[in-house]
């Protein structure tokens, strides 16, 4: 292990100040002792700059230097937030504040506008989309879901940046901006989407920051009560940072210089939300006298994947690659980056599903591992894909851990059984913390083995099942701990929101991928068109989707594949490229020269879902004629609302017949077969195993393990009870 990787799961709280900074290499040393004036930490991807700035914070605390309360530490997620305040407490600095900018500014609203405005702070209005459709319906503008959706994105960006309805057309066109609509439309629907706000007395997120900036603005007295609580802040991603977020900085340093920024210009990702690494870039020139640390040492990736990363920014252009980090990579070498070229999108799909069962067969966990692409609406292929290779996975984006129901109903019971301690009769059997946990949990739906089948029921139970990981990784860590000090431990966590992790392959775009790391990690759909997306069109835009592959790039710790197909759907054209940004560094594709990061490895050419599968012609619905594209579709063999002719009853017993198969194997229902799966069986009634693995779904794994009972069930029989070992 090293500096910025894995640490104990529950490290011992530094006996001393000086204890704090064991561990720290000289530049994350360096940050930690820089405690005054304006300092600015340039931090390449995996180099350790939490870790380099939770212990800056921590360090002062310990040493008398710096007051809990006085220090502000603000970032851009309330994941990143959590995750800076678990880490301080581990530090013994649980007292300070760490904040997204729209928490800490809310905090503030709430507590100053009865004296600033009086009365009671106008309702948070948690959705804007609605309120934005009726705004549009108004202005008699017709929108579909995505126009709504963007329009909505495009009103927030106005307000970040400051810009009010009457001025968005003449700032679009200013900005080389390309609005979703015409922008006069849009300037309509704002101004309307505003009075409506007016009316019923709502404010939204942007407005929490735009009311917070008014009210220090106007209120003296008010920022200067806030000022002499705040003497130091403390920005992450400061690359991400928007000109209202920027000001509202300002205002709460006032004329201080106590400030420390954290930030990479090559990780800037988010411009179409208004955020700009101008301040980050232009920071020196702003403070003259400012303490400048770079942070270049890699501890997250191994050299292969860091000349890769660095390879891909060689190329960059703009005033962001000017500024870019070297990359050294502090780890033993791994394996080369492996680059595949598929037929179509379902057999990228099911290749990396199939790669991805074999790591997991090697012994590195789901949880380990993740399948990164461009846009959200690419996930429905891989989430196939895995559910036919039964490999368990989970959608980032979903509820946060502490807020779901089933999670707070255990901590209930817990804390109910902690109260009671030898007096609850669940726990007479149980010698142990986690062997209490369980019995306490098992209450509330946990069991010894996954449910069958997927959705909610299967979500709770990743969650139980991550608690109870969690209560015994604490009893391994904290030798005699009970009950009521898990209870504690996880009202901790929860108020840090620093959540234990569920199990399972994560699926993402790198846009949420941002901050997280993984053991391996497949970038798919890597063809021109997605990567750079088609949208992006100036060379401003362009840099930005570079950055972004960029970021896809350093998630991973040691396995990284990058993956392309060549037509969308099987027997397409095949007529797409794979993405410039490979150029140089995919074998066969030219050379970058002299330029870190040229071509190594190999290109693999993967035909079919076992090297083997013919071409294929388009795939026709069976009902209509018309071509299918979407995977589902292709399943069935049909459009998704053209009629089904499926055998009901068949379709059941088959359902009856996975179930039993999934409580044998241990595994969700979907492992074996998913619903669409079923769904076509149950309307193509194959005879043959030639006739049952022509159905997407069915290969030649599963034909041989499951395919006697599946036909044998077709022809009317009842089927196996027991799983064919293939």
């Amino acid at each position: 292990m090293t500096a910025a990787t894995h640490s104990t799961l529950f490290p011992q709280v530094p006996e001393t100040a000086d204890a704090v900074l064991d561990g720290l290499d000289p530049e994350q040393r360096e940050v930690a002792k820089a405690l005054t004036g304006p300092v600015c930490v340039l931090a390449g991807a995996g180099t350790g700059k939490t870790r380099a700035i939770t212990h800056r914070i921590a360090y002062g605390v310990r040493a008398g230097i710096l007051q809990p309360g006085s220090v502000l530490a603000v970032t851009f997620t309330n994941r990143a937030a959590g995750e800076m305040r678990g880490r301080l407490r581990q530090l013994g600095a649980g007292g300070v504040q760490a904040r997204t900018f729209h928490s800490a500014a809310l905090r503030q609203l709430q507590f100053f506008w009865p004296k600033a405005v009086g009365g009671d702070l106008p309702r948070l209005l948690e959705r804007k989309v609605q309120l934005v459709a009726e705004a549009a319906a108004r202005c008699r503008v017709r929108l579909d879901r995505n126009e709504l959706r963007d329009v909505t994105g495009e009103i927030e960006w106005a307000k970040v940046t400051q810009t009010v309805p009457a001025d968005y057309p003449a700032v679009v066109a200013k900005s080389l901006r390309d609005a979703p609509r015409d922008p006069a439309e849009i300037s309509q629907i704002y101004a309307m989407y505003e009075q409506l706000k007016r009316d019923r007395s709502v404010i939204d997120f942007e407005d929490v920051l735009l009311l917070t900036v008014g009210i220090l603005q106007d209120r003296h007295d008010i920022a200067d009560q806030i000022r002499s609580q705040y003497q130091h802040f403390v920005v992450d991603e400061y690359q991400d940072v928007s000109p209202l977020q920027q000001r509202l900085l300002d205002l709460w340093l006032g004329d201080r210089d106590n400030l420390c920024v954290v930030g990479d210009a090559s990780q800037t990702i988010y411009s179409f939300t208004g955020a700009t690494p101008d301040h980050l870039l232009n920071f020196r020139t702003r403070h003259p006298g400012a303490t400048v640390v770079k942070l270049v040492r890699d501890y997250r990736s191994t050299p292969q994947v860091v000349h890769l990363a660095n390879g891909l920014l060689s190329q960059a252009r703009g005033r962001a690659a000017e500024h870019r980090l070297e990359l050294i990579s502090q780890r033993d070498p791994g394996p080369e980056p492996t680059y595949t070229e598929y037929a179509d999108e379902p057999t990228e799909a099911e290749g990396t599903a199939r790669r991805i069962r074999d790591l997991v067969a090697a012994g590195v966990p789901a949880g380990e591992i993740a399948v990164l692409y461009r846009i959200n609406a690419q996930s429905e292929v891989y989430e196939q894909a895995l559910a036919d290779a039964g490999v368990p996975y989970q959608l980032r984006g979903a509820e946060r851990f502490f807020e779901r129901q089933e999670v707070r109903e255990a901590g209930i019971a817990l804390r109910g059984a902690a109260r009671a301690g030898g007096n609850d009769s669940l726990l007479d059997d149980a010698e142990d913390l986690p062997s209490q946990v369980r019995a306490v949990l098992s209450t509330k739906g946990w069991t010894g083995r996954p449910p069958a089948g997927s959705g909610a029921v299967r979500d709770r139970w990743e969650s139980l099942a991550a608690l109870v990981r969690l209560a015994e990784d604490f009893a391994r860590a904290k030798s005699g701990a009970t009950l009521s000090d898990l209870v504690a431990e996880l009202d901790e966590r929860a108020a840090a929101q620093h959540a234990p992790t569920v199990q399972g392959v994560t699926l993402a775009s790198l846009h949420a991928a941002k901050g997280l790391e993984w053991d391996a990690v497949f970038l798919v759909g890597l063809t021109e068109g997605m990567m750079p997306i088609t949208y992006a069109k100036t060379d401003e835009q362009v840099e930005e989707e570079r950055r972004l592959l960029y970021v896809g790039v350093t998630r991973a710790r040691l396995h990284l594949t990058l993956s392309w197909a060549l037509s969308r759907s099987p027997g397409g054209r095949a007529n797409r490229r794979p993405s410039r940004f490979l150029k140089g560094l995919r074998p066969g594709s030219g050379s970058l020269g002299t330029v870190a990061g040229g071509a190594s490895g190999s290109v693999e050419r993967a035909v079919g879902a076992a090297g083997r599968r013919k071409p294929r012609g388009p795939v026709l619905c069976r009902v209509c004629g018309a071509t299918l594209t979407e995977a589902g579709a292709m399943k069935l063999m049909r459009c998704e609302d053209c009629p089904s002719d499926m055998d009901e009853a068949l379709y059941e017993r088959l359902r009856d017949w996975r179930s039993e198969q999934a409580r044998e194997l241990g595994q969700p229902a979907y492992c074996v077969f998913t619903d669409k799966t079923l769904m076509a069986i149950a309307e193509r009634v194959p005879a043959t195993g030639g006739e049952l693995s022509a159905i997407a779904g069915v290969g030649a794994r599963k034909l041989g393990r499951f395919g006697d009972d599946v036909l044998a069930i077709c022809a009317g029989g009842e089927g196996g009870t027991g799983a064919h070992e293939s």
